[in-house]
């Protein structure tokens, strides 16, 4: 779901705000003026009302003369139907013969019922106007408002889009890389600028220290590996060695083998995968997968087993030809590990995802939740080979999947999806 911008929440902010306050004002406004209006109306009014009445309780022979605004209404004689139903008091736009007015109605003692009408049409007709104006005002005041604030919006947040900008377009293997605010940009903007480019300097350095250590670690490591490498092949040649001794030098070339594999996963872990892709190659799988199989055979010395590879379907991945072999090889390492008589089966697909299916003991659920919780925890295992945390941080690594099924009593199956990664 895509987030709205800072800028829009703060134009959407300031647009409600607008339309509130005008209308609230709006409302004070046409409610002050209500009151102001009939307060005038029934000055007006009840001093005209006060002097006829006045004049007609002390006999004055008083004939009232109807002006163009003002009506006097007597009794109920030839009084209008809506100001005859009207009870005592100020009532606004009543109509009288057609005309907006507003009536005073009053019951005089001795007098009887008084109403007097006053036209206040042209007066409402000028409100009319007044108000279609005031609206008029209030929306060039709203339009004004948010131009005002969409062009200080966009002065306002360029410069943080820039720096995002720049934030985004950093490389982890560029060291000397900075971040930069515009001269537009807020001291805030700045003191976070600062904050970044010290956290890139110590990163800088961090990585630089890593880079050291890593290359100086893999040919002090190296180094002695091959000797040790080179030493037991020779002693391996030699035909007169005692079997006890033949065995254990053969479990030291072995393990030789298998520090060297871990070194190399090490050092791809250390890499960046962009970089990594680049010096990859480009692997035919359906060929590569015999080797592996042939590379693991003496693991099988003692047991009723069988490896079924017929069906490798031809695919190609590009990585780095000794984590392929390290990746696959552990997963059949633990499948001839696990099983003691039957037939392992090897499936590869076209789209690089290669299947292992053993016909072992078998994982219960809570087994098989427990090398997940592992991989995550990234806690190591009892058994040979490089672990599961550590295939599963490659996979992690390389964009590659790895998922495992089991059924107790029927075996494990392992599937290492190759064809997810960067090219």
């Amino acid at each position: 779901m895509a987030r709205a911008s800072l800028g829009r929440r703060v134009f959407v902010w300031l647009l409600a705000y607008t339309a509130l306050a005008t209308a609230l004002l709006f409302t004070v406004v046409a409610h002050v003026h209500e009151q102001a209006e009939h307060a005038v109306w029934d000055a007006l009014l009840t001093t005209e009302l006060d002097a006829v009445a006045a004049r007609l309780r002390a006999g004055v022979d008083d004939r009232w003369q109807d002006s163009g605004t003002l009506r006097l209404f007597r009794g109920t004689r030839g009084v209008p139907a809506a100001v005859a139903a009207l009870p005592p008091g100020l009532h606004d736009d009543i109509p009288v013969d057609g005309r907006a007015s507003a009536v005073l109605v009053r019951d005089e003692p001795g007098v009887g019922r008084l109403a007097l009408a006053l036209d206040i049409t042209d007066f409402e007709v000028l409100e009319t106007v007044m108000t279609r104006w005031a609206a008029l005002g209030a929306l060039v005041l709203i339009v004004a408002t948010l131009v005002v604030a969409s062009v200080a919006s966009g002065r306002l947040f360029h410069p943080l889009r820039d720096l995002a900008d720049d934030i985004a377009a950093l490389q982890p293997e560029a060291t000397r890389e900075r971040v930069r605010v515009g001269p537009h940009g807020s001291a805030e903007l700045f003191v976070i600028a600062d904050a970044l480019n010290g956290y890139l300097d110590r990163h800088a350095r961090f990585v630089e220290r890593e880079r050291t250590f890593i290359n100086t670690a893999s040919h002090e490591l190296r180094t002695p590996m091959a000797v040790i490498a080179g030493a037991t092949e020779l002693a391996l040649q030699h035909p007169g060695m005692p079997d006890v001794a033949r065995a254990q030098v053969l479990r030291a070339h072995r393990t030789v083998r298998e520090v060297e594999q871990l070194i190399s996963l090490l050092l791809v872990l250390a890499k960046d995968p962009a970089r990594l892709a680049r010096s990859s190659d480009r692997i035919p799988l359906h060929e590569l997968v015999p080797e592996i199989v042939a590379d693991h055979q003496y693991l099988m010395a003692g047991k009723q087993l069988d490896i079924d590879c017929s069906e490798l379907a031809p695919s190609e991945v590009v990585a780095p030809i000794a984590i392929v072999q390290v990746a696959i090889g552990n997963l059949l390492r633990n499948a001839i590990e696990n099983s003691d008589q039957g037939t392992i089966r090897i499936r590869l697909e076209p789209d690089a995802v290669l299947s292992i299916e053993d016909p072992g003991h078998g994982m219960a659920p809570e087994d098989i939740a427990r090398v997940y919780s592992q991989i995550a925890r990234g806690t190591g295992r009892d058994g040979g080979g490089i672990g599961l945390e550590l295939l599963a941080r490659i996979c992690e690594h390389l964009g590659w999947q790895l998922g495992m099924s089991s059924v107790p009593g029927r075996g494990t199956r392992a599937v290492l999806a190759l064809g997810t990664q960067a090219a």
